[in-house]
């Protein structure tokens, strides 16, 4: 997320700024909330045009609607947010402006803390590496971050085997892992031909669980530019933010159902999770986005995680776009995990 001018009095006012990626688009679904002013560039009818022809023209202007509904197109990758004009060429009539990734908006609104946490921590992942790819095979390694305009190579590792070829192949594995290990990042692809970048990750997994976790294994025929090229090409980051979201999501799940059936460190629905969050109880809190969106100003499930946090707990906001947070919501929307049980 890229913020663009920043105008509040006591969180009231206006937000100006740019969706850079889909997660941002996600993020903004759970931000922009009914009556609230969104202005962006849009195409309306010329007032000229003569509506009963059909090749009606059309022109780019600058509207402002009052919210009444957001959806989330997840393939078309982009936001619709529906309104009331209140501001341009006209100011009566229904609109819908569609935000894609790159397209300048401005939110003006009440601020919740939660909502400008949310666009903080967007903005700053903005400025770290989204993408490593790793291109490996035996004795060589070349590591590239995803840049808006392609891959840029930042680091070459070889290593030729003596004799010992087996400590000499944990060395070099070592010194990937340790050159990835420097760097900021949200997801890793590992990629190359041959077994290297599966016994790579089997390494991983070992010596950094934490970075493999963020890790998926791609088959391509090169390493270096050619292999981030093939990378590229087979259409694996756009689906890689997705699925790593999903494996986690799952994990939180498949824990949260597990402590279900002992009937223990668990709370879920509202009420008893209002209870474990009482007596400070909740290392985890798991909220689905869409009971967040419908329920947050009934409840106020915002002084609910921040509670949660003043506590040291950590708070997970899982995307109903995904089966994960989808059973979550059948639960009733909200579970936490608890550090010891309080009954």
């Amino acid at each position: 997320m890229r913020v663009l001018e920043e105008r509040l009095k006591d969180n009231e006012g206006e937000i100006k700024l740019v969706p850079e990626n889909l997660e941002d688009l996600w993020h903004l679904k759970y931000i922009i909330e009914p009556n609230d002013i969104v202005f962006a560039l849009t195409k309306r009818i010329s007032e000229s045009s003569d509506k009963l022809r059909s090749d009606k023209e059309k022109v780019t202007v600058r509207l402002g609607i009052r919210v009444e509904k957001v959806e989330f197109h997840r393939f078309a990758n982009r936001l619709r947010i529906t309104g009331v004009i209140v501001a341009g060429v006209e100011d009566s009539g229904y609109h819908t402006i569609n935000i894609t990734v790159g397209k300048e908006l401005s939110i003006i609104k009440k601020w919740k803390e939660e909502q400008l946490r949310r666009i903080k921590e967007a903005e700053d992942a903005a400025r770290r590496a989204e993408i490593v790819i790793v291109t490996i095979e035996e004795g060589e390694a070349s590591i590239g971050v995803v840049r808006q305009w392609g891959v840029e190579e930042v680091e070459v590792i070889r290593q030729s085997y003596g004799k010992d070829k087996g400590s000499y192949r944990r060395e070099f594995f070592g010194d990937v892992a340790s050159a990835i290990a420097r760097m900021d990042f949200r997801y890793l692809v590992v990629a190359g031909p041959g077994f290297a970048k599966e016994d790579f990750m089997r390494f991983l997994k070992e010596k950094n669980p934490e970075m493999a976790e963020k890790a998926i294994v791609v088959d391509t025929s090169s390493i270096g530019t050619r292999g981030f090229i093939e990378v590229l090409k087979r259409g694996v980051l756009n689906r890689i933010a997705g699925e790593l979201r999903i494996a986690e999501e799952a994990k939180y799940l498949d824990v949260l159902l597990e402590r279900i059936a002992k009937g223990s460190g668990v709370a879920y629905g509202l009420e008893e999770v209002r209870e474990a969050v009482s007596y400070s109880a909740v290392e985890t809190l798991l909220v689905a986005d869409e009971f967040l969106r419908e329920e947050r100003e009934k409840w106020d499930i915002d002084s609910l995680m921040r509670e949660v946090e003043r506590g040291g707990g950590k708070v997970v906001i899982m995307s109903t776009e995904f089966e994960p947070g989808k059973r979550l919501m059948s639960l009733g929307g909200i579970a936490a995990l608890l550090r010891f049980d309080y009954k």
